[in-house]
């Protein structure tokens, strides 16, 4: 599987920084409590007296969305999605032991992750610009079809596995109990992304290593730098 951006997507966004994580070797049975709490408390610090919407990370994918012909306020990205129901619950809400560590990695880096089960892919993913015609799987089971110039993640069979780029991923690839092999997609937009995204990746692969025992591989896509491989 290969993961890439279009010429429009870096046309278009300059600034985007996208970070690749590749890891073998997940279950469903790993206890996450102790990485949870940790980074938990980093966010809780974080919001200290304000909100998601303080933080330069969601100011800048909000001025993105705007940019893409979004509400910010309607479309959230998904890290400014989980701080925000942090930040009314103090918690969120256990699905499985490696959507719950990359969950609390988002919220205390506040740079949205996307993790895509890669034997649900067919060939690989461009980010690019939606067609119209590509077909969405939702956590419902329903099928939508993106609007036509919307960001979505598309394979080579036009499955969307993303739309509204970091708004919402697709039910189709999620990670669920028998996933064993997944991609980690971090991007970020903002003034401190080339620094941040790196140390998102390095804390990724870390638990990994702590919780799972697995290595990984990892790499940054830049203009000059555009494909990632498993």
């Amino acid at each position: 599987m290969y993961f890439t951006h279009a010429p429009e997507i870096w046309r278009d966004f300059p600034e985007l920084v996208a970070g690749m994580l590749y890891a073998e070797g997940i279950t469903n049975t790993a206890n996450v409590d102790a990485v949870i709490a940790r980074y938990s408390a980093i966010a809780a610090e974080r919001l200290n007296g304000g909100t998601e919407s303080d933080l330069p990370e969601i100011q800048a994918w909000r001025r993105a969305f705007s940019r893409m012909g979004l509400k910010p306020t309607q479309y959230r990205c998904a890290s400014e999605a989980l701080l925000r129901r942090f930040r009314n619950e103090g918690m969120l809400p256990r699905i499985h032991p490696l959507i719950d560590l990359y969950n609390a990695i988002s919220i205390a880096f506040a740079i949205p992750i996307c993790v895509i089960d890669v034997t649900k892919v067919a060939g690989g993913i461009t980010v690019r610009y939606a067609t119209g015609d590509e077909r969405y799987e939702a956590f419902s089971g329903e099928v939508e079809n993106p609007h036509p110039q919307e960001v979505i993640f598309a394979d080579e069979e036009g499955y969307a596995h993303a739309r509204r780029w970091t708004n919402r991923q697709s039910g189709r690839s999620a990670v669920r109990d028998d996933t064993t092999s997944v991609l980690f997609v971090a991007e970020a937009v903002h003034s401190t992304a080339s620094e941040d995204v790196p140390n998102l990746l390095s804390a990724i692969a870390a638990e990994l290593k702590n919780v799972w025992g697995i290595g990984s591989r990892s790499d940054v896509l830049s203009p000059s730098n555009l494909r990632f491989e498993t």
